[in-house]
């Protein structure tokens, strides 16, 4: 299996591992010295063992959808909808990887938005969704 593909799978079981909540499979990705950054709050999260202990002590109910994963050799980004207790909050996850085990990661989070009704006449659902109004 080529490196990229190698990473593909790995990043696949990651998710997938978040979504069952097996919190050692999904770090398992991660280097001992990994960095976590959240942009949004300024909060850096550094180590496996640091950016395991705070997902996992989330005190919301987590579900996982993979929209996209796309990338190649050290730079990698997945488009994710992360729901905590039924609230969608779309995220982005730009991971970085050497070795073969992520190094950094910068994961964005935004909420969801009514489309503008002055947008109607030009858009069209994404595959799979529906638009919702303002």
């Amino acid at each position: 299996m080529d490196p990229d593909a190698r990473t593909r799978a790995a990043l696949e079981e990651h998710w997938r591992a978040s979504e069952r909540g097996d919190t050692e499979a999904e770090h398992a990705i991660y280097a001992a010295d990994a960095i976590l950054d959240y942009p949004q709050s300024g909060e850096r999260f550094r180590g496996r063992a640091t950016i395991s202990a705070q997902r996992g002590g989330h005190p919301a109910r987590r579900h996982f959808t993979v929209r996209r994963i796309t990338g190649g050799g050290g730079l990698w980004v997945s488009e994710c909808v992360i729901t905590y207790d039924d609230a969608p909050s779309h995220s982005v996850s730009i991971m970085e990887f050497a070795g073969g085990r992520v190094v950094h990661e910068t994961q964005y989070f935004a909420d969801a938005f009514g489309a503008p009704e002055w947008r109607a006449a030009l858009a069209e659902p994404m595959p799979g969704r529906n638009i919702t109004g303002a």
